[in-house]
């Protein structure tokens, strides 16, 4: 027996995706990144076989937050507490947020990798850090309009 829907929940729905959105960008740099292009580990200040395993490291971590994200979205649903418009704001400040924290503090504050090695680094730092403050910027918009929208219901 399905449970009597409710009101639409903004914050859990903004917080399922967030996590969705950090496991789905984490999943595409580790898969495109270290995986296909082998541009970098996500640990490459040890051996070669450490940074495999802070790989594997890195890919339990983003299918947690994909499951977790998943179940939360499906439970959510199966309520009728889904609220769409908070969804896709959370969506792009996990992904910004992640693409952000990784360009910022694990290449350039940790030093834990680069992009890629053996180039001039400026032109990946500065298209690796804009793409997530892009995305940051396109949530951080969709997290506005989602507030607007519920702001006469709130009143």
């Amino acid at each position: 027996m399905a449970p009597a829907p409710s009101a639409p929940d903004p914050r859990r729905t903004l917080g399922a995706l967030v996590l969705v959105g950090i496991g789905l960008m984490a999943a595409v740099d580790e898969v495109v990144f270290h995986q296909l292009l082998r541009w970098h580990h996500f640990y490459d200040l040890s051996t070669p076989a450490g940074g495999i395993v802070s790989d594997g490291l890195l890919h339990a971590a983003e299918l947690v937050a994909l499951v977790s994200g998943g179940f939360l979205v499906a439970d959510l649903r199966r309520r009728g507490a889904f609220a769409p418009a908070w969804a896709w704001a959370g969506f792009f400040v996990g992904a910004g947020g992640f693409q952000t924290f990784d360009g910022v503090i694990d290449h350039k504050l940790l030093r834990v990798h680069q992009v890629r090695y053996g180039v001039d680094l400026l032109p990946y730092d500065l298209a690796w850090i804009g793409a997530g403050l892009a995305l940051l910027a396109v949530g951080g918009a969709l997290w506005m309009r989602a507030r607007a929208h519920d702001a006469p219901a709130q009143a």
